[in-house]
């Protein structure tokens, strides 16, 4: 009810286009996203569709869904490209857990199916540094992935550093290791115990080449699912 009454206020209080600026400032909201309802964040491109899996540069677009230290649960749509918080139990979902380690969100234009072993959603992404604004198309550098499986799927999570932060030093997962001490194994006990005990299982670190290749690998599989639409 708690939950649901602080939704309702948002909305109540910032209606969509008069005060939709002064709440996103409030709710750590990306400029250009509105709210529709209590649920659900519209966006102006298509979260999923409109952007490419990387800049002209090479570097890794993120697009946030939770904003480093946040637990409500978002999720960019698959079917509109709009960001909307999950639901579970017909509750929106908010984790029994500190908050996320690093802004947590997806790669654009990316896809792990469930005949290659993944969850049927896009890559996930974790970018480290600051807190970002969710809804936020961040540019990410890519230094490794962490490797999960969760309930027999593969769920890897690629690791990336911000391009405005002192992180950006680090070229890879030992270099973080070195520079950086307690990060890599912040990452580890976080995502293998906030979903319960033995429910996410750690499969090791992956270097920035198997960090490519698993984002090349989702973004051919996502070109080959607009073919077969």
């Amino acid at each position: 009810m708690r939950l649901f009454c602080a939704a309702l206020l948002i909305f109540i209080f910032f209606p969509i286009h008069s005060g939709a600026d002064s709440c996103n400032r409030l709710c750590g909201v990306a400029p250009d996203l509105t709210f529709t309802d209590p649920y659900t964040l519209s966006s102006k491109k298509n979260l999923l569709k409109d952007w490419p899996p990387k800049d002209e540069s090479g570097k890794v677009h993120a697009v946030i869904e939770i904003p480093a230290g946040r637990t409500e649960k978002w999720e960019v749509s698959k079917e509109d490209g709009n960001l909307k918080w999950n639901f579970k139990k017909g509750r929106p979902r908010v984790l029994k857990y500190i908050g996320y380690p690093g802004n947590y969100g997806m790669v654009p234009q990316t896809l792990l199916p469930f005949e290659a072993g993944g969850d049927g959603d896009p890559l996930d992404i974790i970018l480290l540094g600051p807190p970002i604004d969710r809804g936020e198309v961040a540019i990410a550098k890519l230094i490794g992935v962490l490797k999960l499986e969760d309930g027999g799927e593969q769920d890897d999570k690629l690791i990336a550093v911000q391009v405005n932060s002192p992180l950006k030093k680090a070229d890879s997962i030992e270099e973080l290791d070195e520079r950086f001490p307690g990060i890599s194994q912040i990452l580890e006990l976080w995502f293998t115990n906030y979903k319960g005990k033995g429910k996410m299982k750690f499969k090791g670190f992956g270097d920035l080449q198997e960090a490519e290749k698993s984002l090349n690998t989702a973004s051919e599989h996502y070109q080959k699912s607009l073919k077969n639409d």
